[in-house]
């Protein structure tokens, strides 16, 4: 079967999934296993844990596929689940989050420089970058900057105010600059 599935022949697979058929579970798994893998890697930047969690959001899609309703394309639907686990697994790991609303963030001006000035820079340094970021501000920028979340719905996930999450997107891409400007300077 082809890499790239088009929309009808993903349909197909979803429908031949429902219908209890392995071959079509193993092609919708090859499918977007890396993609899921690197989402929760994101979340839970450990390995071990994040492909636990990719399948067990597998599992639990491939039973819930009946609440698939093809309103949003399959993939997100798939990531929502392997984003929610990651996260509960994170909980249960007791993450502290700081809650931080009483901080006035930047204004929007000062936003769009800073997303402009990080697209300057190679991503491998940017990844970097990311990686030495506190676990909340790390968390909070991959769920919207990488994987699209709504920041309404990142609030949403990780019991947090949407303010909250606006502020700490907003200081993590200015953690990130510094981290890259401070490397550019020093070497």
């Amino acid at each position: 079967m082809n890499e790239t599935l088009d929309i009808p022949i993903l349909d197909e697979q979803i429908e031949l999934c429902r219908q209890g058929n392995t071959k079509a579970y193993y092609v919708i798994y090859k499918r977007y296993a890396k993609s899921m893998l690197n989402s929760s890697m994101r979340i839970l930047n450990n390995l071990a844990d994040a492909e636990d969690m990719v399948q067990d959001a597998f599992v639990d899609a491939f039973k819930k596929l009946d609440t698939y309703t093809y309103k949003s394309p399959f993939e997100a639907w798939l990531k929502r689940i392997v984003i929610n686990k990651s996260i509960s697994h994170l909980r249960k790991k007791k993450a502290i989050w700081v809650d931080i609303t009483s901080v006035q963030a930047s204004d929007k001006s000062d936003e769009d420089s800073v997303d402009e000035d990080l697209f300057t820079y190679e991503v491998q340094r940017v990844k970097k970058a990311i990686g030495q970021l506190p676990e909340n501000y790390k968390l909070v920028f991959n769920l919207y900057a990488i994987d699209g979340l709504p920041q309404e719905e990142i609030g949403t996930l990780l019991g947090i105010a949407h303010n909250n999450v606006r502020i700490q997107y907003h200081r993590a891409k200015k953690k990130i600059l510094e981290i890259l400007e401070k490397e550019a300077y020093y070497g």
